[in-house]
This record gives structure tokens, sequence and C-alpha cells, in this order.
């Protein structure tokens, strides 16, 4: 789900006198793949909330700070 797209591609796909519907194609790619991992990252943190919460629950110290470390890493990645 790596892809990387730049503005020469976009430009590229948009010069082709074929079609418009080329450049269409690659910012709905782009659009998709945004969109994904966004949907993906909130998965995540949803996942990593609950478990933080069980470990307070069960007063598991070492999975809560396994956890919330995780959740930390997954924020800063998204800045």
């Amino acid at each position: 789900m790596e892809n990387y797209y730049s503005y020469a591609d976009l430009m590229k796909a948009m010069a082709q006198t074929k079609k418009i519907s080329e450049a269409e194609k690659l910012l709905n790619e782009i659009y998709l793949d945004l969109f994904l991992k966004h949907v993906h990252r909130s998965q995540q943190e949803e996942q990593l909330m609950n478990l933080i919460d069980e470990a307070l629950d069960t007063n598991d110290r070492n999975a809560f700070n396994r956890y919330s470390q995780q959740l930390q890493a997954l924020k800063c990645d998204e800045s």
C-alpha cells in the first residue's frame, strides 16, 4: 500500500492526448490509497486503545507500557 506518486506522474498522465481518463484514474488511485491508509491507521489506533483499556482493567503494567508506546509511535508517524 506504500505507493509513491509524484506531481510529474500526474502531469504526464494529464498530458497524454489519448484521454483525460488516465489522469482521473491516477487521481482515483491516489485518493483510494490515502483513504485506505487513513482507515488502517484509525483501526490500529482503536485496537491499541482497546488493548490499553484492557491492560488497565487487568492492572498489567507491562502490556500498558507496550501498547502505549505503540500508540505514541503511531501518532508520531502521523505527523
